[in-house]
């Protein structure tokens, strides 16, 4: 068993699902690195039961290399798992399993393995980690970690956030943000259509619009080639409403996504939305019916990744891969767009596969493992070198 597996199987067994506490897992961090005579800083959550971890190795210099990754995992209630999630188990068939393993407990285990390598190098550059709470519940912890890491440590490290990659370069990522859309009505019996107003009929409008703006981007050519959908998408994936078939709705609610593209932005897609809301709730109300459309968002906007401002950070990357390694663009989101937003050159590069997160029975593979312990190793021996600026 390598060091990385033994300290993935470690980390594994904290239950740090986002609706719990990671701070066990934290301070097991901060052991494992006092250990090594390296220390450690919490940035807390608003309600205290959580943390993002900052650490230093190596000289207070300019330059070096941020290795961020969050702590958190989905939850398993529902899934069929083979075995216990929180148990790392080993297949047999070179796979590890276990909830977290490749995302993305996996990429932390591999930089932690390294640790007592890195504490007795000559490192020229320092090497960060950045270890944040609730990314998987909208990318809640990482702002207060950058603000920190920015205004503290350093505004000139490249950051490398390890979610699961297949061990590719990734350049470009979709911002993502969820909503909330709850529409009040009129109630009526269903015999007398015209003396309510049907919630549910009006959210049918919405929805149909929200499919219809995605289609439009389209048609304007806002696309771009390089994602597996090349477009924003908007996707309704919940809706409730209405009390009885014979009863005109008074209420309907749909929780709704946007994944822009990192060249466009929420908010001019949002407004196309606003706009038609209100031109729906005027229209309405000419004819006498009574609607309210209000729109909560249910996490706060995740940014894309842009592919821009990345040359220096990706050719380190590119120089301690394998030859024939590629740049990609992905539509899931990441912290890696907080990153960039304030002005560190960030790209996304992990072990493990994106189709088997959120899986039961989640595993990665251990030859990914051992490809990201020999990265790591490559990418210390570049930090030994002075920082150029």
């Amino acid at each position: 068993m390598t060091n990385a597996t033994a300290l993935l199987g470690q980390l594994v067994a904290f239950d740090t699902t986002s609706s719990e506490s990671n701070l066990a897992l934290i301070e097991f961090v901060e052991g494992y690195l006092a250990d090594y005579g390296i220390s450690a800083e919490r940035v807390m959550s608003p309600c205290g039961t959580k943390a993002n971890l900052i650490a230093r190795i190596g000289p207070d210099a300019p330059g070096g290399v941020m290795l961020s990754g969050h702590t958190d995992v989905v939850p398993v209630d529902g899934q069929p798992w083979s075995s216990d999630p929180f148990t790392l188990r080993d297949g047999g068939d070179g796979r590890l399993y276990g909830r977290g393993t490749c995302d993305m407990k996996g990429f932390i285990a591999c930089a932690l393995a390294r640790v007592p390598a890195w504490a007795k190098a000559p490192l020229k550059q320092p090497i960060y980690f950045g270890f944040s709470y609730d990314e998987e519940i909208g990318c809640v912890g990482a702002p207060s970690l950058i603000k920190r890491f920015y205004e503290h440590y350093s505004t000139t490290a490249h950051v490398i956030v390890g979610e699961p990659t297949s061990m590719q370069p990734v350049v470009a990522q979709k911002g993502a943000t969820n909503l909330r859309t709850t529409v009040i009505g009129r109630e009526a019996h269903s015999s007398q259509v015209n003396q309510g107003t049907s919630a549910i009929h009006v959210a049918a409008r919405l929805v149909t619009f929200i499919e219809d703006t995605m289609a439009a981007l389209v048609d304007e050519g806002r696309v771009d080639e390089a994602f597996n959908v090349p477009h924003t998408s908007l996707h309704v994936g919940k809706i409730k409403g209405g009390t009885a078939i014979n009863i005109m709705a008074r209420e309907c609610q749909f929780e709704w996504e946007v994944r822009h593209l990192p060249t466009e932005t929420f908010d001019e897609i949002y407004a196309r939305f606003s706009d038609y809301c209100a031109t729906l709730s005027e229209s309405l109300g000419a004819q006498g019916k009574t609607v309210e459309i209000t729109t909560e968002p249910l996490n706060v906007t995740v940014p894309g990744l842009a592919d821009r401002d990345n040359q220096q950070v990706l050719r380190l990357a590119q120089d301690h891969l394998p030859d024939g390694c590629s740049q990609h663009a992905v539509a899931y989101a990441t912290e890696a767009g907080q990153f960039q937003g304030q002005g560190l050159q960030t790209i996304i590069l992990g072990p493990g596969s994106i189709a088997q997160a959120h899986q039961p029975d989640e595993y990665i593979d251990a030859a990914q493992l051992d490809a990201c312990s020999r990265f790591m190793q490559r990418l210390g021996r570049a930090m030994e070198a002075p920082f150029t600026g």
